[in-house]
């Protein structure tokens, strides 16, 4: 457990605690920190019930008390307003992305410091330590269960009020202690899907959400003929494979797509390999910003293993080339900047360099 023995200076943090596994543990760490409270986001109430209650059970078995904030306003406005619009503009966004830098790390701390708290807490697999005067971001000592692609985006503000004490447990051990301390969600499986499309069918949440019907269109090979009718260009993202329901006698992948005309190119795979990125919107934790070509490592997907590369200053930007093509870089994804363990930065794709 953290420990905290001088009352002089006691902690109090708030444990953003979604009903599962990983917040119910870290909870159960800082427990005897400071003093807690467990706060329960509701982004969309409908949906969100039975995780409260889950972390209200947890929260009574701990002696924490238990609140839930309504994070409504915030949620439709950073995530899935955008979520929506970035689709309907042919860009493939990250919702977590954005719901941890304004909603988690954003609505959440500003209303933990409103209300007289010193510390956010979540059940994120990431570490956070000193270095050189700043605040660093690091990954997990589990590098299966690493969330640091998620955190790219926080600021040394944020960082100096946030604490992740799951950073160096593996997910195995997490689940041990609360089956040890009998938290009955011990085995709640990990969610996989947008917490907001939990079917996975985003087209229809667009056309529930904004209303519009997205028409079918054709889909073009690799030299502008048409070769079979899609169901929507919204519905397809680049590097597609499965689902297409075209033949055209060998593997064919989504390459690119055209919203004004509702068009879906696609073709072999070696279409969909690129040699760099340009991207916006950077984010730098070690330093401010970048005034020289920069070696790294990066990764343009959160599953993927980071590549090495060079980073280039580009006005508020960076241009990154690759030591070698990368398939299936998407526009509006993020881009997310690596030293070894330690996380330089990030930003959103905004071009693909062929």
């Amino acid at each position: 457990m953290i420990q905290n023995n001088n009352s002089a200076a006691r902690q109090r943090y708030v444990i953003a605690m979604s009903g599962g596994v990983d917040s119910s543990a870290a909870a159960l760490l800082l427990r005897d920190a400071g003093d807690c409270m467990g706060v329960t986001l509701t982004m969309f109430p409908d949906a969100e019930e039975q995780n409260a209650a889950d972390a209200r059970r947890v929260c009574n078995t701990l002696g924490l008390p238990h609140a839930t904030w309504d994070a409504s306003a915030a949620f439709r406005q950073y995530v899935t307003d955008y979520f929506a619009d970035a689709y309907a503009h042919g860009l493939t966004p990250n919702p977590c992305v954005v719901c941890n830098r304004y909603v988690k790390f954003g609505f959440l701390l500003d209303r933990a410091i409103d209300a007289g708290y010193d510390t956010v807490a979540t059940g994120h697999y990431a570490r956070i330590w000193k270095g050189g005067g700043r605040r660093l971001v690091q990954k997990a000592a589990d590098a299966k269960k690493d969330q640091s692609y998620v955190l790219y985006s926080m600021t040394q503000e944020e960082l100096r009020h946030t604490l992740f004490p799951l950073g160096e447990m593996s997910k195995q051990e997490t689940r041990r202690i609360a089956e040890t301390q009998g938290f009955d969600n011990w085995e709640k499986p990990d969610s996989q899907d947008i917490c907001f499309v939990p079917d996975g069918d985003y087209v229809k949440f667009m056309e529930q959400y904004t209303g519009k019907h997205y028409p079918p269109g054709n889909f073009l090979d690799a030299s502008g003929a048409v070769v079979g009718t899609h169901r929507g260009a919204v519905a397809y993202t680049i590097g597609q494979r499965k689902g297409l329901g075209i033949a055209l006698g060998e593997p064919a992948y989504v390459f690119q797509k055209d919203m004004a005309n509702n068009t879906v190119s696609v073709g072999k795979e070696a279409l969909l390999f690129s040699k760099g990125l340009i991207a916006d919107d950077l984010n730098w934790i070690p330093f401010d910003r970048l005034e020289a070509p920069l070696r790294l490592k990066a990764k343009t997907r959160y599953r993927q293993t980071e590549q090495w590369a060079t980073a280039y200053p580009e006005g508020n930007g960076i241009r990154l080339e690759f030591d070698e093509p990368q398939r299936a870089i998407t526009v509006g994804q993020a881009v997310v900047l690596y030293d070894g363990d330690l996380v330089l930065g990030g930003g959103t794709i905004t071009g693909v360099i062929r």
